[in-house]
């Protein structure tokens, strides 16, 4: 018996031995300036081990040249690079630093798997909850501010005298905008012309942009990209109630009320509630509102629950009722000798529901769901359009991982509806069911590619796909780069931009129209190192068949829509730098736009209106204790105008204003100022026109403020 354990443990001794000679030995050891980090995650090759209390962890690893990759929470990452040699030991000491403060370590919810946005290959841009708070004392009202004041996006008005607006991504129309609140369409697949005009901003967590084609991730609807606003939510054991109160200089109120409650460990709702009033404004006196008249009421109760294991709901319904008015003056005329109101009421109920529920291992189910109905009652002129839209909203999603794979799949179903009491030929039902799937797959310490791709079947266009891939690289701890590429697809609609101002009624019945595809590709570097952030982009889009709102010379009808003959085009850069020190922040940008369409004739090519070639921002923000003091500037270059019979192209403008906000205790007080210059487009030319066009159009387009100098002022209280 001695002899056999003699000779068992010669044979282990022996075997250790030869296994000793093809491995070498790495001593990592991982420290701040505060000491040893404990926890930390240490990637040598493909191994992954994690430190002890010491900051220390032993690895064994193949001979050769390895790259050694340190991350933790709370710390920028380390890396560096040792030569392993067989039966050797070697020892590398890695120091981490703070994380950047400008680092956005935000999860994000609008590429489906929710992730931290530095590790999301598709870019994200998030307007945090510092900026939303800041924009509600500009603007309480609407989120048009937010969203304009977001670089690469613009708020275009698209009917001047009733206020009416959409958002244009890096120059597409902003009917190609997706707008989501908690990643569902409850504002309709066709929120009409008001639109972003009648959201509040008082609830909002952060907002969550993808520029470009995203209909591999929401369908059709998103070929110009996604804005996705995501709402707060109830926090365990801190109830916020908060009353604000705000007044314009232009006799505008605005009063809302949030209340966000924890019931338990659990359960918690909010409630926001808000009353809008704006008084009508004629401002050059010509005549014609340049200042809508509006009322507007609207709530919306949230509920929601969270085990804190991995199971979440969330549900909300909201309703809105608005009446806005204008047109001619009451008592006033057009040149023709008659009055010309232009009034719309709105009426909204929506419904929505999303649920996560962590299954088997790390697997996740996802529910989303929504209802939408709009009534709007349209006024122009003599003539009045009714209609009613709805949209059934339903999807089923799985997110899981398996090694270095990231995966979503899932199934949506979407049904959309039109129907106009007064134009019934424009009448629609459409039933899009669609699969997707994405995948993010983790190449390389420096490299991750996201693949996604959704296939739609609409039930009078057909079947569509929509591909995506994106990649991110991240060479070291400071640089960022991304690149992505998609392509999607839209159905014809009768809704334009210049049908948010005529209606349908001198519209033509839609002929035979091919489905609109878009292609784009964007590419976008980020250097990061405390106290500065910047980032470049060059993005590229082109879409082929454009619809087009073609003016017709005699017949019934003085309008009708047509695929363009040839795709409109858009490329550009973005510039965005930022300083942030513990009392400071400044931000500057820049945007270069060329966007070229078909002639109006259907030969050659034009620029595309209202787009402006340059357009830049500064924006200061200072802290100085109980008080903040900002400081904006913006610049916006020239723009080429269309069916203008003033000027064929617009002034250059720059716009400055300050705001000051002081807390007192438990009410925040503040004072905003804007456009100080008082730029005015009505200072130029009015936007009467002198004779009405053959669509019913009396006024011509906004390209300039139409508000002019504008103070407003208010509290929020906490209570």
């Amino acid at each position: 018996m001695k002899q056999w354990l003699c000779a068992l443990v010669a044979a282990l001794v022996v075997a250790q031995a030869a296994r000793a000679q093809g491995v070498g030995t790495l001593i990592v050891s991982v420290h701040s300036k505060d000491g040893p980090v404990a926890q930390a995650e240490v990637q040598a090759g493909s191994l992954v081990r994690a430190t002890g209390a010491d900051g220390n962890v032993v690895i064994s690893l193949p001979p050769g040249p390895v790259d050694v990759v340190v991350t933790r929470t709370g710390f920028d990452p380390g890396a560096a690079q040792v030569e392993i040699r067989v039966g050797m030991e070697s020892r590398i000491d890695i120091a981490l630093e703070p994380q950047s403060e400008l680092e956005e370590n935000v999860i994000v919810s609008a590429t489906r798997a929710e992730q931290r946005i530095d590790d999301v290959p598709l870019r994200v841009e998030v307007v945090a909850n510092e900026e939303v708070q800041e924009k509600i004392a500009m603007a309480p009202g609407d989120v048009s501010m937010l969203l304009a004041e977001t670089n690469g996006l613009r708020v275009q008005t698209t009917s001047p005298s009733l206020g009416g607006a959409s958002v244009r991504i890096q120059g597409l129309s902003g009917r190609y905008t997706q707008v989501l609140s908690d990643g569902l369409p409850l504002y309709g697949a066709q929120s009409g012309s008001v639109g972003i005009l009648q959201i509040p901003p008082m609830d909002l967590q952060q907002v969550e942009v993808i520029k470009g084609v995203a209909s591999a991730l929401y369908g059709m609807s998103a070929i110009g990209g996604v804005i996705n606003l995501v709402s707060r939510r109830p926090r365990a054991g801190a109830p916020e109630h908060e009353l604000l109160i705000n007044r314009t200089s232009h006799d505008g109120t605005d009063a809302a009320l949030w209340l966000a409650q924890p019931v338990n460990d659990r359960w918690g709702y909010s409630v926001l509630a808000g009353q809008h009033w704006q008084a009508r404004s004629d401002l050059d006196g010509d005549g014609w509102t340049d200042l809508p008249m509006f009322r507007r009421t609207q709530a919306r109760p949230r509920v929601s629950w969270d085990n804190g294991s991995g199971r979440s709901i969330f549900a909300t319904v909201g309703v809105l009722t608005e009446v806005r008015r204008g047109g001619t003056i009451p008592g006033r005329t057009t040149p023709d000798g008659h009055p010309h109101p232009e009034n719309l009421e709105t009426r909204q109920f929506d419904g929505g529901f999303v649920g996560r529920f962590l299954i088997s291992g790390d697997r996740v189910v996802s529910i989303r769901s929504s209802s939408v109905t709009q009534r709007h009652d349209h006024t122009y002129g003599s003539g009045i359009e009714r209609d009613r839209s709805g949209t059934l909203f339903g999807e089923t999603s799985i997110t899981g991982a398996v090694g270095r794979n990231t995966w979503v799949g899932g199934i949506v179903l979407q049904r959309d509806t039109f129907r106009s009491l007064d134009v019934p030929r424009f009448d629609y039902t459409y039933t899009i069911p669609g699969v997707f799937a994405q995948d993010d797959y983790v190449a390389a310490r420096w490299l991750t590619a996201s693949a996604s791709a959704r296939v739609d079947v609409h039930s009078e266009f057909g079947t569509f796909f929509s591909p995506r891939l994106s990649l991110l690289f991240r060479p070291s701890s400071q640089w960022t780069a991304r690149v992505s590429g998609g392509q999607g697809h839209f159905a014809p609609s009768p809704f334009t931009e210049e049908t948010d101002v005529t209606g349908l009624m001198p519209l033509a019945p839609l002929g035979h129209l091919e489905p609109e595809r878009a292609d784009s590709i964007s590419a976008d570097v980020t250097w990061r190192k405390v106290p500065f952030e910047i980032t470049t982009t060059v993005f590229h889009s082109r879409i082929a068949n454009a619809q087009m709102f073609r003016q017709l010379e005699s017949g019934p009808y003085a309008a009708r829509i047509v695929n363009a003959e040839e795709p409109s085009r858009t490329n550009g850069t973005e510039f965005i730098a930022r300083y942030h020190a513990e009392n400071v922040d400044v931000i500057v940008t820049h945007m270069y736009l060329r966007a070229t369409e078909v002639g109006e004739d259907g030969t050659g090519r034009q620029e595309v209106p209202l787009n402006p070639r340059q357009s830049a921002s500064f924006d200061l923000l200072l802290e100085m204790g109980p008080g903040k003091l900002g400081f904006e500037v913006f610049y916006t270059g020239k723009q080429t105008l269309e069916n203008d019979p003033y000027r064929s192209r617009s002034r250059p403008y720059v716009l400055w204003g300050i705001l000051y906000t002081h807390r007192v205790g438990p009410a925040l007080l503040y004072v905003n100022t804007e456009d100080l210059g008082d730029v005015r487009q009505t200072k130029y030319e009015p936007l009467l026109r002198p004779a009405r066009l053959r669509d019913g159009r009396w006024s011509t387009d906004a390209w300039a403020p139409l508000e002019g100098r504008s103070l407003n002022a208010g509290l929020r209280f906490r209570f």
